[in-house]
């Protein structure tokens, strides 16, 4: 869908490469730019043969050159790499690009339909603009961590970067946006996306339901309030979670559970007696037994996995949507687009010869660009 779209991306860790990655897989060529010292993210936290699990984990399908922006020779060809391109996207704090003669400003001039994406914690404006933020703080000041409390209404640490995940979402969308708009008019664009007001986007609900009746927790049959749309124990202590909301699929429920009797109590409170009759129902078979139940019986059921049984359920066994790419375990992001994750990620500067002799079209002492720290 994408083909013949390049995006040059100068975002490291997660959030920006999670967006370029998308992007690819919908088939756009994405050249990483990476310090010659490579993203962070390579060498970050648990490593795999080598290389660090989250620079694996969002980097498929890319071509990586590395190139030192600190140095004039470094900036060209950066700004040779930008006039050729359909799009860009950096995460540098507000200011950095600017300072490198490489914001939008600075380069749309030479590349008038360009597409320029910046991916930032807070924007390019207000007084928290120019703060170091990572996931947990986009997910504490939008409101959707208070929405994860233990019985004693405290906060759970998540376990899963949620906000830069989605950032990276929204980051992909935009510009996609912008080159939809370029095809309509002709015209580049700049966006600025803030992860925090992404987040804060997504508590529509929440604050709706708080306007109109003081509640902080949305939505109520939405909460765990009610039997129906609940998670329940098995026999085994594992989970399940029961998701029928619409009376029919509660219906399916009560009569595949022999409990026809149970019809009638439709979006009860989980404090009413019938819960405890329910969540004995639960306890009472295996997790295995309920996972053929829910392939089965039409009601909203799915069992709780846990990451390592993900790659061998049936689901996503038959969609064919988690795939092994040189060893290395891949989700994809669109599982109906046939070789979508063909590639693994790039070795560190893997692209640059390549890369530097297209935009510059002649040969050059690599060895020299090496040596004089450019490249």
């Amino acid at each position: 869908m994408l083909e013949g779209i390049k995006v040059v991306d100068f975002s490291n860790y997660l959030p920006g490469p999670y967006a370029t990655m998308r992007l690819a897989e919908l088939g756009a060529e994405i050249i990483k730019i990476e310090a010659p010292g490579g993203d962070p993210a390579r060498s970050l936290d648990v490593q795999l043969e080598g290389t660090g699990i989250v620079f694996l984990a969002n980097n498929h399908r890319k071509k990586s050159m590395t190139l030192n922006l600190k140095t004039i020779e470094g900036r060209d060809i950066a700004k040779k790499l930008i006039a050729e391109a359909d799009a860009v996207l950096e995460s540098f704090r507000p200011g950095v690009m600017r300072k490198l003669g490489l914001d939008y400003d600075s380069v749309a001039e030479m590349n008038p339909g360009l597409v320029y994406c910046s991916l930032t914690g807070y924007g390019n404006s207000g007084k928290q603009q120019h703060f170091g933020s990572h996931d947990l703080n986009y997910m504490a000041l939008s409101g959707m961590l208070a929405q994860l409390k233990d019985s004693d209404g405290k906060p759970i640490h998540p376990s899963h970067t949620m906000a830069d995940y989605i950032g990276g979402v929204a980051a992909s969308e935009r510009i996609l946006a912008g080159l939809v708009s370029r095809g309509v008019n002709g015209k580049g664009s700049y966006h600025c996306i803030a992860i925090t007001d992404v987040m804060t986007s997504m508590m529509g609900n929440h604050l709706v339901m708080n306007q109109a009746a003081g509640v902080t927790n949305g939505v109520d049959v939405l909460s765990g309030s009610i039997i129906n749309y609940a998670i329940y124990e098995t026999k085994d202590h594992r989970f399940i979670a029961l998701a029928a909301l619409e009376e029919k699929f509660w219906r399916n429920f009560c009569q595949a559970a022999d409990k026809a009797e149970w019809m009638g109590y439709y979006n009860a409170k989980t404090t009413d007696e019938i819960y405890t009759e329910v969540e004995k129902l639960f306890q009472s078979k295996l997790f295995s037994e309920w996972i053929s139940f829910s392939e089965t019986v039409d009601c909203c059921m799915t069992p709780i996995l846990e990451i390592d049984e993900l790659a061998q359920f049936s689901y996503f066994k038959d969609r064919e949507s988690i795939v092994d790419v040189n060893n290395i375990q891949h989700a994809k992001s669109f599982a109906d687009r046939e070789g979508a994750s063909s590639t693994p990620p790039p070795l560190k500067g893997e692209h640059t010869e390549m890369i530097i002799k297209q935009v510059l079209g002649k040969e050059l002492n690599l060895g020299l660009l090496r040596e004089k720290g450019i490249i």
